[in-house]
């Protein structure tokens, strides 16, 4: 599995387009949820916390714009990508007047859709660009490259994708539940002390040198935030 990130739900009931699509999207490190009809669909989106939903308009049970419909009518608010063989001019306005946020028909090129998918996850988390820095750490999501004080740290996968996360999220208080959801998907049951372990080896990872200012704390009881604190 690759450097899982954020999750995604893709709703689409052709298996010839959604094997190929939630392929590159776990390669470029999303976890990825599937869907096959809009009523699955809904539940799942309505059930779980997503960064991006990939839907495609022509769905069975529900199309793909009652599907958003009701995720709008929620609380829930993910960035939604319109995915779909109609090219017409109305159907992109009415997906986009219905609450879409961005729209893409096919024949499209997997590392297009890619780069839409991540550009509407980092608009999630307030991050207009691909580099997020905090201090002296560089962290560039599209490149998955890493650096501190100008020198390469190299992750692994998964430790990467725990970075990422909480970086995007910085300075907020980020719950072990909502780490294990956004690492893991759905056929992986993580161990109880998983995102502790994971946490200090990203900390280790981190710590360049004996000076270097720790950027991972733990908030006894809640989780953890990555901030900087000299004091």
């Amino acid at each position: 599995m690759g450097a899982d990130i954020m999750r995604v739900l893709f709703v689409e009931d052709s298996e010839h387009l959604q094997k190929p699509v939630a392929t590159a999207l776990k390669a470029s490190g999303f976890v990825v949820d599937l869907a096959s009809d809009g009523e699955e669909g809904v539940w799942q989106a309505l059930n779980i916390e997503y960064d991006v939903i990939v839907l495609d308009i022509m769905l069975p049970r529900l199309s793909g714009l009652e599907v958003l419909a009701k995720i709008r009518q929620s609380e829930s608010s993910p960035p939604v990508l319109f995915l779909t063989a109609r090219d017409e001019i109305e159907d992109r306005v009415n997906g986009l007047r219905a609450g879409a946020d961005d729209y893409l028909t096919t024949p499209f090129a997997i590392d297009e859709l890619l780069a839409r998918v991540e550009a509407l996850s980092r608009r999630r988390y307030g991050a207009r660009t691909s580099i997020i820095e905090l201090d002296d750490l560089a962290v560039d999501l599209s490149r998955k490259e890493v650096e501190r004080a100008g020198r390469k740290v190299v992750l692994a996968p998964r430790q990467f994708a725990l970075l990422e996360y909480l970086i995007m999220r910085k300075g907020e208080v980020v719950s072990r539940t909502d780490i294990e959801e956004h690492i893991y998907d759905e056929y992986q049951s993580p161990l109880s002390n998983v995102v502790d372990s994971a946490v200090c080896a990203l900390r280790r990872s981190l710590q360049i040198s004996p000076d270097a200012f720790p950027l991972i704390h733990t908030v006894r009881g809640h989780g953890y935030i990555m901030e900087l604190r000299k004091s």
